[in-house]
């Protein structure tokens, strides 16, 4: 049953993690595993900091903060879109 929570927990932190973004994400289901990847991620950083959660809404919460934290980790290593100016399409 600790799994389905988890899971449960991971896919709406990155729900509201694309919410959040706004439009910047994975896509759905890329922002749906960045959830589940972000509740781990928050687990870690909320445990380092020497806090826990202690209700479900803590633990979206913490969630939620691990899925942004990861989501900005993914998009410095996400390649960038590089946009051709016109000094290189004259060429």
């Amino acid at each position: 049953m600790a799994l389905l929570e988890f899971l449960g927990i991971g896919l709406a932190a990155g729900w509201i993690m694309g919410r959040v973004t706004r439009g910047r994400g994975f896509g759905l289901v890329g922002n749906l595993i960045v959830g589940v990847i972000g509740s781990l991620v928050g687990g870690f950083v909320f445990g380092f900091l020497g806090l826990a959660a202690t209700n479900s809404i803590g633990s979206l919460l913490m969630a939620v903060v691990g899925a942004i934290v990861f989501f900005l980790l993914l998009s410095f290593l996400k390649p960038g879109k590089h946009k051709k100016s016109k000094k290189d399409s004259d060429e």
